[in-house]
């Protein structure tokens, strides 16, 4: 069995809170057609240096019934930086057009088989996954990015056409996982990287 989603897997029902107070489940989520997950943080400069990349995707497909959202799973006694109350200020700061949850026991990473920040899934109407991975090639520096692999995802699924490279690695920091060292990853999962 493998650690992370594979392609065609339904998307696993969550209920987290997020950072606007509310409390949302993933048929929170039905009216869109397209519903991008994706596991995010505070603090990795994988995430800070590819949130405006992430930005313009989820602004350009937004009128075409694309949602963006981010859940951070990061344990803040790996790493404190990443609390709900910084999720909280982060938001306030940005303004990202996107929810974003905190998923404090991490179960829900451990459902979608996260391996780092950031970690992109694309469920289809059905909630079907069709792109998983990585949103671009160069997420540390966002002047060096030539490969947006998210929005040609997302650019050929909205066209009906088959996804191209429907399965990436995700590049980014290891999801922080809690009683473990910041660099830890689930042993399952140490061959997909």
């Amino acid at each position: 069995m493998t650690f992370t989603l594979q392609i065609g897997d339904q998307a696993p029902e969550f209920a987290l809170p997020a950072t606007d107070g509310k409390t949302y489940r993933l048929s929170d989520f039905n009216e869109a057609k397209v519903l991008v997950v994706f596991f995010s943080c505070n603090h990795c400069p994988f995430v800070t240096g590819s949130d405006e990349a992430t930005r313009q995707t989820a602004e350009q497909f937004a009128s075409q019934g694309v949602q963006f959202v981010a859940i951070n799973s990061n344990s803040v006694n790996t790493y404190p930086e990443d609390s709900f109350d910084h999720m909280v200020e982060r938001m306030s700061t940005h303004r990202f057009p996107w929810l974003y949850l905190h998923d404090q026991s991490q179960q829900v990473a451990l459902a979608y088989g996260a391996l780092r920040t950031p970690h992109f899934y694309v469920f289809d109407a059905a909630r079907k996954l069709v792109y998983t991975g990585r949103g671009v090639d160069n997420p540390r520096d966002a002047s060096q990015i030539t490969v947006n692999d998210l929005e040609n995802a997302l650019r050929e699924h909205l066209a009906g056409e088959p996804i191209t490279t429907p399965m990436t690695n995700p590049i980014g920091c290891n999801v922080k996982w809690d009683g473990q060292d910041a660099h830890w990853m689930p042993p399952e999962a140490c061959d997909l990287v």
